[in-house]
């Protein structure tokens, strides 16, 4: 982990950012000054980059690699809310405003690269500049929107249903997450992903 201005990739780093959705809007000015802000973190697949239950939250920009939300229950039992894929962005924004601890983990899917800065100070860098703030908020109501849908969806589609609706919403992810990871998030076993795909119904 190290400072973005620091990082030996940072020209690079900067032309990825620039292509991230949240931050497009972004001017030079803007951009300089948060790229002064940010941390890069490199995550091995299986890594926490955020617990369920914490009040200690970050902004991540995903700059390479696949996170996924996850919810974990008292009981163990665990529902991927959605996958991240690179020029995304993660956050705990709504946890943040309402002062409650993260209703949910972000982990690495696969091999990752991520931009963080601490929320305050992201959300303080927003009110600076309220174009961003507003791209930012509607960046987050989308995906809001998005989990809502897919949590009807595992109630109101079949089995090759919530399949075919994945490969339609995100086709650039289908190939690139493991299986059984795309079970879970489908409510499905491995086995029956398997079974449809062997028995062409997806």
């Amino acid at each position: 982990m190290s400072t973005l201005i620091t990082h030996p990739e940072r020209n690079i780093i900067h032309v990825q950012l620039r292509q991230n959705s949240a931050l497009k809007g972004l001017n030079a000015d803007e951009v300089t000054e948060l790229e002064a802000l940010l941390t890069i973190v490199d995550c091995h697949k299986g890594d926490y980059l955020m617990h369920q239950g914490v009040h200690d939250m970050d902004q991540y920009f995903i700059i390479d690699g696949i996170l996924k939300r996850v919810v974990t229950t008292p009981d163990a039992k665990e529902m991927i809310l959605r996958f991240t894929d690179a020029n995304e962005m993660e956050t705990s924004y709504a946890a943040w405003r309402l002062k409650t601890p993260t209703p949910y983990s972000v982990i690495s899917v696969t091999k990752a690269r991520v931009a963080k800065l601490a929320l305050p100070a992201w959300i303080a860098f927003i009110e600076r500049h309220p174009a961003i703030k507003h791209t930012f908020e509607y960046e987050v109501m989308k995906l809001m929107s998005e989990i809502m849908a897919h949590t009807i969806t595992l109630h109101l589609l079949d089995a090759p249903g919530r399949v075919h609706r994945f490969i339609r919403k995100h086709p650039e992810l289908f190939d690139r997450i493991p299986k059984k990871e795309l079970a879970s998030y489908l409510n499905l076993s491995a086995e029956t992903l398997s079974r449809l795909k062997h028995q062409g119904k997806i």
